[in-house]
């Protein structure tokens, strides 16, 4: 065999090693249900706040891709990072990971929960007190019914 053959089995031998390795590192740093979970709870916080994913982005210094990423709890959060988005979005820490241990699953939320969400954001944002008192007595008219 000559030598050119003998540097290319070196060559892909090394390249097969390094891929499996580099395989089992990503899996080893693939999101989680925790990672959802976090992804789930910064989503919520921040559609309750009226933010988009854009504004969030700008925030914490990352691109809305990244923000998204993170939302969908497909790319890891770090520690580092976890802090800047909880003091972007208003909220301790400990914020991301109420409801964990009641529910292990992943944390979706329901388009009615959604609305709730979207309503309790509208609501708040109405600055005249009779125009709240007003809205507060027909939701709770159209409930009764």
């Amino acid at each position: 065999m000559s030598l050119m053959g003998m540097e290319e089995m070196i060559v892909l031998g090394k390249s097969k090693n390094s891929t499996a390795s580099h395989k089992e590192a990503k899996l080893g740093n693939r999101a989680n249900n925790t990672d959802r979970h976090v992804g789930a709870r910064m989503r919520e916080r921040r559609v309750m706040l009226g933010l988009s994913q854009q504004q969030i982005a700008d925030m914490i210094g990352v691109t809305y891709q990244q923000a998204h990423k993170y939302e969908r709890g497909i790319n890891r959060i770090s520690a580092g990072r976890l802090l800047e988005i909880a003091q972007a979005l208003g909220v301790q820490v400990g914020f991301f990971f109420e409801g964990l241990e009641a529910n292990e699953s992943v944390h979706e939320i329901s388009t009615r929960q959604r609305m709730c969400l979207e309503l309790a954001r509208n609501f708040s944002q109405i600055a005249d007190k009779r125009h709240q008192d007003a809205l507060s007595q027909m939701a709770r008219a159209l409930a009764t019914k």
